[in-house]
């Protein structure tokens, strides 16, 4: 079953850095961020506010508990939000590329390993 993971961090470079890992480990098909999200909930009985960056991964339930450890391994929050939801329906290629992607006996070119994913930004 495949899956989208919902993580927020607290900086879009940590967020590139934690896609860039995970994709490169092949715990997930695609990582994508979305910057600059306002996030108000309740930390150690106070009202918090904060502006943090949303990482979306696709990948599935079999990658599920490693992408889990490595998120946490790269997190700075004492308890980070990391939320999978499954994905019910989607394009029958893309269900297909995204089973392939995070297949553990797929080899990652060298160029993929060399380039930054989210340079130029």
């Amino acid at each position: 079953m495949p899956l989208a993971v919902f993580v927020a961090f607290e900086s879009e470079k940590s967020a590139e850095k934690a896609a860039e890992r995970i994709v490169r480990k092949r715990l997930a098909a695609c990582a994508s961020v979305l910057p600059k999200m306002k996030s108000a909930y309740i930390w150690k009985k106070k009202l918090c506010r904060a502006t943090e960056c949303l990482m979306i991964a696709k990948t599935t339930e079999k990658r599920y508990p490693a992408l889990e450890r490595e998120a946490r391994r790269l997190h700075s929050y004492e308890v980070p939000e990391i939320i999978a939801i499954r994905i019910a329906r989607g394009s029958r290629a893309y269900l297909a590329w995204l089973e392939a992607s995070c297949s553990k006996n797929l080899k990652t070119s060298s160029r993929l390993k060399k380039q930054a994913l989210f340079k130029g930004r």
